[in-house]
Formats: structure tokens, sequence, C-alpha cells
């Protein structure tokens, strides 16, 4: 079993998911973003878009998506599936005080951050 090494910002990445619905990790490709909140939230569902048929599923049937992926789930690379943002904005309307539920990463931060808002951290 590969030793893990700690991260800074891994402390505050799980008080944020007990903070907000939804969380977004952005980074350079394979800095590591996925082993990082696979290894955070575990008992999370993972999903990665990079397998064309999910990023596919997500963006042209979102709301089946999300309910075969129920949260709390991790959906790594979110931004091969623009239109789920919308989705997973009214999931996350639906119950805003359940927090962690979907923690969200992206590597092409610029097209990504076009679709996510932000509030700050309480």
């Amino acid at each position: 079993m590969e030793e893990w090494i700690k991260r800074e910002c891994a402390e505050q990445l799980l008080t944020l998911a007990l903070q907000r619905p939804a969380v977004v990790v952005t980074g350079a490709r394979q800095t590591g973003k996925a082993a990082l909140v696979r290894h955070l939230f575990p008992d999370h569902t993972y999903v990665s878009l990079e397998l064309p048929t999910e990023a596919e599923q997500a963006e042209r049937d979102p709301r089946s998506f999300l309910e075969r992926h129920q949260a709390p789930v991790i959906i790594d690379e979110v931004q091969y599936a623009p239109g789920l943002f919308r989705h997973l904005k009214t999931a996350i309307d639906t119950n805003r005080e359940q927090n962690g539920r979907f923690i969200l990463t992206g590597s092409q931060k610029f097209a990504l951050m076009k679709s996510v808002s932000f509030e700050p951290a309480r």
C-alpha cells in the first residue's frame, strides 16, 4: 500500500465540505486532485468524466446521471460536462442544509469557473 502524503489544503477542504453542499477543487492536470478527494471522502461514490460514456450521459441527460450517481458523490473532471452544472445547482438548492454532498474536481480552471459561483466560507 502506498504511503499517503499529507496535503496542506486537506484540512481546509474538509472544513469547507462541512460548511457547503458542494466544493470544487481545481488545478493543473495530474497534480493529485482526485487522489486527494478520494482519500478525504472515502464514503463518497466516485465517478470520472474522463470516461467518455460518463461525460456524455452527464452532458446529455444530467438528471439521469445524478440519479445514477447519488450524493454523496465525487465527480472528477467535471469540466467535461458543463451542462451538468445547472442540474447540480437544482440538486443543491433542494437541500442546502446537507453539506459535503458534491465534491467536484476539474483541470481546466478557466472553463470550469464560468459555471461556478462562489460564496465565502462562513
